[in-house]
Parts: C-alpha cells; structure tokens; sequence
C-alpha cells in the first residue's frame, strides 16, 4: 500500500458540491478555491492534503449522489494534477466505495473511512462499517490506495467493539486498515492525549494519525505519540474551518511539526 505522508496532512474543506442544498450552481468557483487552499498548502511546506466534501451539510450516510462522486473527481484531479503532493479523499459522511472512486480516477494516495469497522450512532444514524465491501473493491480495482480508519470516530457514538484498544486492533488486524485516526469529539475539537497513548499502548507498530484539534502549540506533543497529524481548522483565517488557509499559519505550523518530527527520529 501506499504510505502516508508525514508529519503534515492538510484538510482542503471543499465548497458546497452539486447535491448539497448549498450548492451554488457555480462549479468552477468550487475548484478554483479548492486549488487556491492546496497551494497555499504546498507553499507552506504540507506532506500532502485530503479533500473532503465538507460543505455538503447535511450529509447523506453512506451512498452518495452520481452528481457529487463526479464533482469530488473533478476537484480531485485538478489538486492532483496541478498541485502534485500526494492525495487523500474523504467521501463525507461514509462512502468508502465513492472514495475508492475517486481516488481511482484521481491517483490518490489514500482514502480516509470515518466508520470502516462496528456500528456508529451519529446524526446521520446509525453507520455499519463496509470493511468486508471495501477491500474487496481496492482488490478489485487493483488499487494500492491506503486506507486510513477512523477509531471511535469524532460526531459519533460506538456501538460495537469495546474500548478503543480493542476497537483499534479490530481495525487492524481484522478489518484491514492500514493506518488509525484518532481524534476528539468533533471537528476542530483536540484529540485526547490519553485515546493516542492507548491506540500506540494497543498497536505499537502502527501508523497513527490524529486527527483534529491539533494546533501549532499542541503539535510538538502530539507526534511524540503519533506519526502524522491530519490539520485544517488551525490553519485558516481566524482559526474557522469554513475560512480560506492562512499562508503564514501554515508556514508556522509546518515549522513546528517538522522540528517535532526531527526530535522524535533522533529519540530512536
């Protein structure tokens, strides 16, 4: 499988895609801000970004539209294309299939799965986890795309699969996820110190990503546990996810991870 770049993954908060109700009927503005956020990005210093249909609120659960798996590509491989550092795609709220997709299309690097394994109670609903789905797919398509797994997923609720030790080694060893998210409990909220010590506690050898809340002052910390971090709301304006990316946070934050990442080599 492909590997993840580290230490600095970036959110590319995509604007409303047709099919959202906030779509604008405006395509090209969708694109042409998605490749402002990942230049702005790849200017600062970021080992790669993830593109996530973040403006299509509410979202759908699992399958989405034709429309939107479309427009997804599109802006997909036009960061691909012209911005050239590797790729994630996140099919908001749980479509790995749609992800696979794209990434398909798109020759992404890795898909992110909020829900890959168990049963999440969210206000979506309830989401099963599509492991068994999934991994026949990316055979199927001959695909090396990673994937990387949300454990105890942030705005939502776990079902099935015990504490995080367990639930994170269910998603290794039994579901086939090739790296772990942990996060906080919703977007732009920090990722609890103790849920990383546990999943590295639990799977010693594993990529670990945390997966929100992470700040430039927190980052130092937190890849002293985990191997990358997945950022969006503190690098734009104002600190507000639906904000344009801030060069100068970027380049701050960059800076910060990078020294961080250096420390913890050294430290082996």
């Amino acid at each position: 499988m492909a590997a993840f770049p580290a230490p600095v993954i970036a959110v590319v908060h995509l604007l409303p895609l047709p099919g959202s109700p906030g779509y604008g009927g405006r395509m090209g503005r969708v694109i042409d801000r998605a490749l402002a956020d990942a230049r702005t990005y790849a200017a600062g210093g970021v080992n790669g970004v993830i593109l996530e249909n973040y403006g299509d609120t509410p979202f759908l659960k699992q399958d989405l539209e034709p429309e939107t798996v479309a427009a997804l590509a599109i802006c997909a491989a036009a960061v691909s294309t012209q911005v050239g550092l590797p790729l994630g795609i996140n099919a908001l709220r749980n479509d790995a299939r749609a992800a696979l997709g794209v990434a398909a299309a798109a020759g992404a690097a890795f898909i992110r799965v909020n829900v890959h394994a168990g049963v999440v109670a969210t206000d979506q609903g309830l989401i099963e986890g599509r492991a068994a789905e999934t991994l026949r797919a990316r055979a199927a398509l001959g695909l090396k795309t990673a994937i990387a797994a949300d454990v105890h997923v942030k705005h939502g609720r776990p079902l099935f699969g015990g504490d995080l030790a367990h639930a994170a080694r269910d998603l290794i060893q039994r579901n086939g996820a090739d790296a772990l998210i942990v996060s906080g409990a919703a977007t732009g909220e920090p990722t609890d110190f103790a849920d990383l010590k546990e999943a590295r506690k639990a799977l010693p050898r594993a990529t670990i990503l945390a997966g929100s809340g992470v700040t430039r002052d927190s980052v130092a910390d937190v890849l002293a546990i985990a191997d990358g971090v997945i950022v969006g709301t503190a690098l734009k304006r104002g600190g507000r996810t639906d904000a344009a990316v801030d060069p100068a946070r970027v380049r701050a934050f960059v800076r910060a991870a990078k020294a961080a990442s250096r420390k913890r080599r050294r430290s082996r």
